[in-house]
Order: C-alpha cells, then structure tokens, then sequence
C-alpha cells in the first residue's frame, strides 16, 4: 500500500529522522520497525562481474541474518544488491530519486515491484516527479540516513556512492569499503575510502563488527562469530556435514544426506548451524558450499605472522 510518513508519524524509519530537517517519506509496501537494523549497499553502475558477485553475496548474508539492505535500484551494485537481499528471503528498501511511480531505471520496474513486496520502495519526492539528476545526491543522504552503515562495492573517484559514504560519516555512521583489483577504475573510490579509515571488508562478519553492541546483537548467529568460533569436527553431526563441503563446488543438500548417511532432520539441522556461524554459504536450491568465519581466518593469519618471527 502507498504511504505518506512524516517525520512525527510513529511509522517513520527511526534514522532517518537523525536528518535536520527530516523529509516527509512517499511509502510503497511497508516500513517496520526492525529495519532499524539495516546497512546501506551502493556502488558502481557500471559493475564488473566480480563487484555483482560480491555485493549479492554480502546482501544475502546480511539479509538472511535479519539486516535490512538499503540501496538505490541503480543498475549495477544497486540492483544486485537488492536482488541478493530478495533471494535470501530477507527485506530490502530502496530509495528513489524519482516519485515513487516513476522507477528509474525502466528496466526495474519488476525489481521494484518485488522490493515493495519484501520491504519498501520510497522516495521524499512526491509522485510523479521525474529522475532529475539533482535529485540524486539529495537520495544518495536518504541512504546514508535509512543505513546503520554504508558499504561501498565498486566506486570510481567520483561517484554518487562515494557521496553516500561521505553523508554516512558526518551523519555518525559506519563506512566500509569492499577492495578490488588496483588496475581497475571502479576500485579507485573504494581504496582511497580504506586509505582514510574506512573497515575493509571482506565478508558479513566484518560489517557486524563495526556495528554498535546494541545493534550488532540483534543480528542472528553474529554472537557465535563474533566470539570466536570453533571449527566443528566429526563425529558430531555439523563436523560430519562440514567435511562434506568444500569452498568451491556446491554441493545439494540430498547428496549431503546421502554422503554423510545422517537423518534429513539432523543434515537440516546441522546445515543451518553451520550457516549461523560462518562456516557454510547456501545457494540457490538448496546447494551449500564451505565458508570460513572472519575471525578463523584472522587467527590463522596471527598464527603464521609468529611463526615467521
């Protein structure tokens, strides 16, 4: 349903009324309170196949953890990310440089329709209004403002995302950067963020980690993984499951069953544990693949810096 929120209404998106003056907010679908936990993903238009790939995974990951992804349905980073929120099952809002009947660009039409369904499409402009391009660094700060945080995958030096992280800073909140390649022009915004102090980012866990203790707490399987966890080995049930999987070819959770020779029941189990603490990432129709939490992989680095010394 369309809505119109001011700033006084109890519906209101509780950051964004952080913002002086706080905008009224133009509402497709519904706005909840929980998407208060919610992160920013925003980058290039003209993303590579490696910025796609990474921003899906860090919105599914998110996602599926119960932080809303906040975008701009851009093509490019935007859309993936606002995609891989979607098929985690999860809610995603998207902010408009245009009414909210005028979806640009064209081709997201359908994109929007199913972001309003999972979440919302919104906009401080009323309907009807047309894309201009100043109306973009005016949404790029709904973003920042929506967002605990923001995560740039893919920026060139001058980039609407980059103004997105800008806003984030002054507004208080988290800026991470995702690095690329250092031959690549759509790396070069997101290295300089690094280079002035913004998380490098690497997975989901390294986004909770900037968030504040009353919010990263919130997120489902963050606690096991912030603390340290330990890698499971057989005979238990999620170790047997774990030494099935490997990191690069997904493997169907039927032929887990069959290979670790495990009740449905307890593989099911076992898979979702293993998922809520970092070491194992589910695909599309059920197809798992091994993962490493952040913090396994930062001892593992420790560990081989003392035994160069």
């Amino acid at each position: 349903m369309d809505l119109l929120l001011a700033p006084a209404d109890p519906r209101y998106p509780r950051l964004l009324a952080s913002l002086s003056p706080a905008p009224m907010l133009y509402v497709q679908g519904s706005v909840e309170a929980d998407d208060a936990l919610s992160v920013a993903i925003v980058g290039s238009r003209h993303a590579t196949a490696y910025g796609l790939d990474v921003a899906g995974r860090l919105a599914s990951d998110l996602a599926a953890r119960g932080v809303t992804i906040v975008s701009g349905l851009a093509r490019g980073i935007d859309t993936a990310a606002h995609r891989g929120a979607l098929d985690a099952g999860g809610r995603t809002i998207a902010v408009l440089g245009s009414g909210i009947d005028v979806i640009y660009p064209p081709e997201n039409r359908d994109l929007a329709l199913e972001v309003a369904r999972s979440g919302a499409v919104v906009s401080q402009f009323p309907p009807g209004t047309a894309p201009h391009p100043f109306h973009f660094p005016v949404r790029n700060q709904t973003i920042a403002a929506l967002a605990l945080g923001v995560i740039v995958v893919e920026a060139a030096e001058r980039s609407g995302a980059l103004i997105t992280a800008r806003h984030a800073a002054d507004l208080g909140r988290e800026v991470c950067a995702v690095p690329g390649r250092i031959t690549s022009e759509t790396s070069r915004g997101c290295h300089r963020l690094i280079q002035d102090g913004a998380k490098l980012v690497e997975d989901w866990t390294d986004v909770v980690s900037e968030l504040p203790q009353e919010w990263r707490r919130l997120v489902r399987g963050a606690a096991v993984v912030m603390s340290g966890a330990i890698r499971p080995e057989p005979p238990s049930d999620d170790g047997r499951v774990l030494a099935l999987l490997g990191p690069d070819e997904p493997q169907h959770i039927e032929a887990l069953i069959e290979r670790s020779g495990l009740p449905v029941a307890r593989v099911s189990t076992s898979l979702l544990a293993l998922e809520l603490e970092g070491w194992a990432r589910q695909y599309a129709g059920q197809r798992w693949v091994a993962a490493e939490p952040a913090t396994a992989r930062r001892a593992q680095r420790h560990d081989g810096e003392r035994r160069a010394e």
